[in-house]
Parts: C-alpha cells; sequence; structure tokens
C-alpha cells in the first residue's frame, strides 16, 4: 500500500485491514519476546568497554594525587574524577561533585535537599510551603517527572519546539513565585533528540524567576553521544547563567552510564561553587565519599574528554546501523501512508514517533499481544497522561540489528492495524 490511508475508499480500507490483520496474526503465532522500552547499552558496548575492569590491578594503582581511593575521604570526589568531568562539560573542577553509578540519583538528592532543607536562597525549606509547582517540558524523560511527582510537586507540561522548551510558556511561568524549577535535557533530548539552540539556552540562562531558589535541572545526559556525524559542542551553562546574573539558578548532570558501563560508572552534579560547598555540608551527614575506585578506573581509562570522544566513536559504529533500521521501517512501511511523523536525530537513544491522535496506546498494546515490549504510552508526558495519546518512544540501542528489524516490522504492522481501526471507526 502506497497511498495515504486518508484517501483510500471504504473497500480499500477494508481490504487493506485485511491484509494487516492476517499479517499481524502470523506474527502473533510467532511468539517472539523482543524488548524496546529502555535506552540501555546493548551487549556489544558492554563488552566492548569491558577492560576497564583490568586498569587497576595493584595496591600503588589506587593512589591518586597523593590520595588512597581505597580509603575515607573527598567528599566531592577525587580531583582528577573532577577534572575529567569538568573537561567533558566544559566547566570548572570546583563546581563538580562525583557521584554513584546514577545521576539519577543525585538530581532526587537535590531536589530531596531543596525539599528538607531548602537551598541557599530558599526563604524556607520546600515542605513548608503550601504549594510547589514544576515546568516540565514534555514529551521528556518519565523518570524526571517521576521525581518531582513523588514530592507531590504540581507539574507544569511545557511544549517542546525543534529548538527546545517554548520559552513564552516557560517564561510566563516563571512569574509564579511557586514555580521552583524546571528539566532540561539540552542535547539530544530524550525522546524527541532535540539540540536545544543557542538562542533557547542563552533565553533560559537569562531567566528572572520569581522564585529566589528556583533549580533548572540540566540533565546534560547525551553530551557526547553522537551516532551519525561529527561531535555537535555545547555551551557552558553555569557560565552562562553566571554572565547573566543567575550563578546559583543551574545544576548540570551528566554520567558514564552510556559510556562505560549503566550497572557501575559514575556520575556528576555541576553548579556554582556557593552551591556546591552548601550541597557538601548537607551531604557530609549522609555519606564519607562515593566510589573512590570507580572513580579512579573512570579516570585511568577514559582519561580525557578527547580519549572518551574517541571512545564514543566506537559506540557510534554500534549504534549508527541500529538508528537506521529504525528510519528504514518508518520511511518505507509507514511514511507513505501518513499515520505518522518522527524526529531524525543525530545522537542520544531515542527516536520519538508521533502517531495520529488516539493511536499511540492501542499501537503499544497490538505490539505487546505480538511479542514486543515498548516504552508505555503516555510516559513522556507528566503524570504519565499524554494529552493526544500519539507520543510513542522508539528504544533501538539494545536489540540486535537483527532483532531491531523483526520489532520494527512488527510496531510499523501494529501502527498500520490501529489506524485502520481508528479510521473504519468513523
Amino acid at each position: 500500500m502506497s497511498k495515504r490511508y486518508s484517501e483510500l475508499s471504504l473497500e480499500e480500507l477494508l481490504s487493506e485491514q485485511r491484509l494487516v490483520n492476517e499479517e499481524l496474526d502470523a506474527l502473533k503465532a510467532q511468539q517472539l519476546k523482543l524488548n524496546m522500552a529502555r535506552g540501555k547499552p546493548g551487549p556489544e558496548q558492554l563488552d566492548m568497554v569491558s577492560d576497564i575492569l583490568t586498569v587497576l590491578s595493584a595496591p600503588g594503582d589506587c593512589i591518586d594525587g597523593g590520595v588512597d581511593a581505597r580509603n575515607y575521604g573527598e567528599l566531592a570526589g577525587l580531583q582528577s574524577a573532577r577534572e575529567l568531568f569538568a573537561g567533558i562539560l566544559n566547566c570548572r573542577p570546583e563546581e563538580c561533585i562525583i557521584g554513584g553509578s546514577a545521576s539519577l540519583q543525585l538530581m532526587y538528592d537535590a531536589v530531596s535537599k531543596a525539599y528538607t532543607h531548602g537551598l541557599n536562597h530558599s526563604v524556607c525549606p520546600w515542605h513548608k510551603l503550601d504549594k510547589v509547582k514544576w515546568l516540565c517540558p514534555a514529551p521528556g524523560y518519565d523518570r524526571h517527572f517521576k521525581i518531582t511527582e513523588s514530592f507531590g510537586f504540581e507539574l507544569i507540561t511545557i511544549p517542546m519546539t525543534p529548538t527546545g522548551p517554548d520559552m513564552e510558556f516557560v517564561e510566563k511561568w516563571i512569574k509564579d513565585p511557586a514555580v521552583k524549577g524546571m528539566w532540561c535535557v539540552p542535547k539530544y533530548s530524550n525522546p524527541d533528540g532535540i539540540i536545544y539552540s543557542d538562542e533557547t539556552i542563552r533565553r533560559i540562562a537569562a531567566m528572572k524567576p520569581a522564585a529566589p531558589d528556583f533549580m533548572l535541572m540540566w540533565d546534560n545526559a547525551y553530551c557526547v553521544h553522537e551516532f551519525e556525524g561529527d561531535y555537535v559542542p555545547f555551551p557552558d551553562i553555569i557560565s552562562l547563567c553566571r554572565e547573566a546574573g543567575n550563578p546559583d539558578m543551574v545544576y548540570e548532570f551528566a554520567s558514564t552510564s552510556k559510556i562505560t558501563f549503566p550497572g557501575a560508572g559514575i556520575s556528576v552534579m555541576a553548579s556554582s561553587v556557593d552551591n556546591i560547598e552548601y550541597v557538601k555540608k548537607l551531604m557530609g551527614v549522609q555519606i564519607i565519599s562515593y566510589d573512590k575506585i570507580n572513580q579512579l578506573r573512570h579516570v585511568r581509562y577514559l582519561k580525557n574528554r578527547e580519549h572518551t570522544l574517541e571512545l564514543m566513536k566506537k559506540h557510534a559504529a554500534v549504534l549508527a546501523p541500529k538508528f537506521e533500521c529504525v528510519f528504514r521501517h518508518l520511511s518505507d512501511e509507514i511514511a507513505p501512508l501518513g499515520i505518522a511523523s518522527w524526529q531524525h536525530p543525530k545522537g542520544g537513544y531515542f527516536v520519538s514517533v508521533y502517531t495520529l491522535h488516539g493511536l499511540a496506546r492501542r499501537t503499544l498494546e497490538l505490539c505487546r499481544q505480538a511479542g514486543v515490549v515498548m516504552t508505555g504510552a503516555g510516559a513522556t508526558y507528566p503524570y504519565g497522561k499524554d494529552p493526544d495519546d500519539s507520543n510513542i518512544r522508539i528504544a533501538p540501542s539494545y536489540p540486535s540489528v537483527e532483532e531491531l528489524d523483526k520489532a520494527m516490522h512488527i510496531f510499523c504492522v501494529c501502527l498500520r492495524a490501529a489506524a485502520l481501526e481508528q479510521l473504519l471507526a468513523k
């Protein structure tokens, strides 16, 4: 079928539905088990970096700058680890705190500290406030939304544009002093793969929120994660905020989760020196230090930004064919039918598909029946509610190309089946 479904006669729609349903039944009969639910590195990527496990082999290897990484101390992390992340993020080592394997934990902890103790510029801890609101550019990262939802904050959906969050909406909402923060994934946003424009970033850095303790949560998770083309540099948001008179507004996060091992990586929170010192005082009650052996392992293995970028080219060589597979199936099987559109990012870990309104949930249910598990419908919106029931996040990184080829064909058949159901129900 090469005609748009909207152009088909009733007879043609019924004929197409019979063919699609027959194919779908045949696919269900195969009882496949394929998973595209989460954006995690595949086995080939993990095997590729396994030699990180051998970089420390003797007691002397654990000494770094006169510090024994095996012992207590260095709350903010090894100096060499702070320097490594500062080089990657274009900030300063003294602006960094090194955490454990998950930057998400650092994000949760930062919000938690604001809730229980307040921040540098807080009038009081947030738990004493009648209401806390939070800006959530959407579609976005479901785990971000769940953090702020878990504290009872009111989540405000901000539409995404091709250049980042719709700043007209953002600038309107920050006039409300109850609005205490905003989530941002500035490079290869989850799930759209959008890179915020320089204009948008500068506009964000120059915001003047009514709340003096507004938290700009800058999750730079995909800062070095190209799978197509050359590395795309990005601005230092900490410097931009400082230049705009907002030195304490931004909290930037990153990790090695998709560089080395998601289960055994290191993470970073970067912010103003004043914020870092304030957070360290609170952290000192809960922890003596994160895993410095692992920090040192990463320093020795990754070395610096240049060496890290060379490693990321190897990751790209693994990921590129998988994303090409996704785009090929969408282009060949869906594009001529006029039932969906999608982004074509050159980095990150996801492809965001927008179906006709009202098709996402049904498409994913049919996928489940056919043995393909994907991110749940609505997950990319606050409270798990997509107002149009149209966004579907595809995560191609984990399956092999062969598995992905099968999964994407099933996805396309299911989307066609859902679209035909809808059209014939009118």
